[in-house]
């Protein structure tokens, strides 16, 4: 497990993936990712998906550094 990267999936979350959405696990797993710094607790599990992915795509020294920075003000408003 890493700092940044899409959260594990209970195994009844990981049998909804389509083939597309396996690509999550390409990284690996993280304590905090996209989803979670756009309101993971309140999404569906479609958007958290996308986040996911979106991660996948585009992840950067960078990206993890804004998603790090992000982390304890999303925790703060519960999202």
């Amino acid at each position: 497990m890493s700092l940044v990267g899409p959260r594990p999936l209970v195994p009844e979350e990981a049998a909804l993936l389509d083939h597309d959405a396996r690509r999550r696990h390409q990284v690996r797993p993280g304590m905090t990712g996209l989803a979670q710094i756009h309101g993971a607790s309140e999404a569906t599990f479609g958007e958290r998906a996308y986040w996911d992915l979106r991660y996948v795509e585009e992840r950067s020294f960078w990206l993890d550094l804004r998603i790090l920075a992000a982390t304890p003000r999303a925790a703060l408003r519960r999202r």
